[in-house]
């Protein structure tokens, strides 16, 4: 360490103090609210991978559809026709992965609801 670090160390150190004694305070005065439950983080987490899932296949099919026009816009040049029939398969590779996690996200909210082991169900009620 230099002489300059150790200066700009203490003042990083005092900053951050006095940031978490503001803090404290100000949450010390908060109203009391409600607790976050299970199905409250089980709904947040599946918006954000259902919004995840469209916004990547939304791309997917940007990306196949362009590696198409760069296929036929290639005419007798072979290097830009394999160019685009290789990003026509790597658009599809990545849309498969994105189906697969789909169902992954969805087999495991299955599994941690308890549902996935239900055999008869009626209602949504699982019986046995």
């Amino acid at each position: 360490m230099t002489k300059f670090q150790i200066p700009k160390i203490g003042a990083i150190t005092t900053s951050f103090m006095v940031f978490l004694t503001s803090t404290r305070t100000a949450l010390a005065d908060l109203p009391p609210g409600n607790a976050i439950t299970i199905d409250d983080v089980s709904g947040i987490v599946g918006i954000i991978a259902r919004f995840m899932i469209v916004m990547s296949m939304v791309l997917a099919v940007i990306f196949i559809v362009l590696s198409g026009i760069m296929t036929m816009m290639a005419q007798a040049d072979p290097a830009k026709f394999s160019k685009g029939l290789l990003r026509l398969k790597h658009a599809a590779i990545g849309a498969g992965v994105v189906l697969a996690t789909g169902v992954i996200i969805n087999t495991v909210a299955t599994l941690v609801d308890r549902s996935f082991f239900c055999q008869i169900s009626i209602l949504g009620i699982c019986l046995y």
